[in-house]
């Protein structure tokens, strides 16, 4: 069952990061009330409005921070390198039961919102009904079911097939009737089997179709794009969002930056969501396996694109971009308590510690439309929160390890293990 909040909570620390640009707090005093922020002081904190007796956390020596958000997560995948082909015949109670393992995960890394870019059929709106009835506790949830793709194109196994701009908008509208909070589409190709990643997908009206839909119903459209033509398209359809936001020029890892597209995606502000991390665990995994020669070659061209991926990033970042941290965690080998790794690589392209914890807080909330209930220490935002030892803007390490983890008000982890 999931534990409640209690009607006021005082948590005293050494420093605060709120998630925006602004200067951490030292000495703060965090009044949360209801499971939201009710006030945030600096220094000594003034007798408050709350009771005499209300409990007091204190965490000395530590930094609160929001709650992080990974914005790019397949909870159905188990992220242990099992082919995608093999882990989607897997029946729905199975995919369920890795849904909830994986988000537990997250969870007690401090990630308190994931954002599901694509599931089996009903899997990840069961997931969010079992979340309601209290059966699971887990991060919030922002869920799109499953992506909208060409016949047989990438993740078609998820059950979103769909082609022409009608049956676009038909399955928009289904998808909303379903719950979704977003739309996801398959712009290119990627890893699934007998797909291209170095090519577009979807035309232009078929994508504005889908878009044009997704906006009159009140959802934004996130678009898959491997390839830069695809991006161009998703920018021409008006999408809110990009993930992965690639060059590959062939199905052989080769990239070539393309200016014109970073700055098509700067002009349009639309968030790009980073995946850097994919490749960084899969050489990880791969190197350990270097023996064979397939396994060297493998190791090779994934190097080469991942230096590929971080130099893109850093150019895209130049011509205004806007990154958000999310890892495609269950994709490959990427585990779900990743995130600290894609923001330790999102330094690499240019970004400051302040900015990188900025895309997995405030930024992705944004992007993701929820910057009024969380993505920040604020008053009046949900009470979700984590304390680290140390300063996380000296050693992005020091995330890795959260001693408390609060979703809501209530406190659901502390030190890796959940309460």
């Amino acid at each position: 069952m999931a534990p409640i909040a209690p009607e006021w909570l005082i948590v005293r620390a050494s420093r605060l990061i709120d998630g925006t640009d602004a200067p951490s707090i030292d000495r703060p005093t965090v009044v949360v009330r209801r499971g939201v922020v009710d006030a945030i002081y600096a220094g000594s904190a003034p007798r408050g409005n709350w009771p005499a007796d209300a409990p007091e956390l204190d965490l000395t020596g530590h930094t609160l921070l929001p709650g992080l958000i990974d914005a790019h997560v397949h909870l159905v995948l188990p992220g242990d390198g099992t082919p995608f082909e093999d882990s989607v015949r897997e029946p729905d109670g199975v995919l369920l039961a890795t849904a909830i393992r994986n988000a537990q995960i997250a969870l007690r890394a401090g990630i308190t919102t994931l954002r599901d870019c694509g599931g089996m059929r009903d899997t990840t709106l069961e997931l969010r009904r079992a979340q309601r009835l209290g059966y699971a506790v887990i991060p919030r949830l922002r869920l799109c079911r499953c992506p909208l793709t060409i016949t047989g194109g990438h993740c078609w196994y998820f059950g979103g097939e769909a082609d022409g701009p009608e049956e676009m908008r038909r399955v928009v509208r289904g998808l909303v009737k379903a719950g979704v909070d977003y739309i996801k589409i398959m712009g290119s190709g990627g890893g699934t089997l007998g797909t291209y990643a170095s090519r577009p997908s979807y035309t232009i009206e078929e994508l504005s179709a889908a878009v044009e839909e997704a906006h009159r119903l009140d959802r934004r459209v996130g678009i898959h794009c491997t390839c830069a033509q695809a991006t161009r398209n998703a920018i021409a359809a008006g999408a809110d969002h990009i993930e992965h936001a690639m060059f590959l020029a062939d199905e052989e890892g080769h990239q070539r930056f393309e200016a014109d597209v970073a700055d098509a995606v700067a002009q349009r502000d639309a968030a790009v969501t980073s995946t850097l991390c994919v490749g960084h665990f899969l050489v990880e995994a791969l190197s350990a396996r270097e023996g064979t020669p397939d396994a060297r070659s493998a190791v090779e061209r994934w190097r080469r694109m991942n230096d590929s991926n971080v130099d893109n990033a850093r150019r895209m970042r130049q011509a205004g971009v806007r990154y958000v941290a999310g890892t495609d965690a269950g994709w490959r080998f990427t585990p779900f308590d990743g995130l600290v790794t894609e923001l330790e690589l999102l330094r690499r392209t240019g970004a400051t510690a302040a900015e990188a914890i900025v895309a997995a807080t405030s930024a992705a909330a944004a992007a993701m439309g929820i910057a009024g209930e969380v993505g920040a220490l604020r008053a009046g935002l949900q009470a979700d929160l984590i304390a680290v030892a140390g300063d996380p803007l000296a050693d992005l390490a020091v995330l890795r390890h959260p001693a408390m983890v609060m979703l809501g008000g209530a406190v659901v982890a502390r030190n890796g293990h959940p309460v």
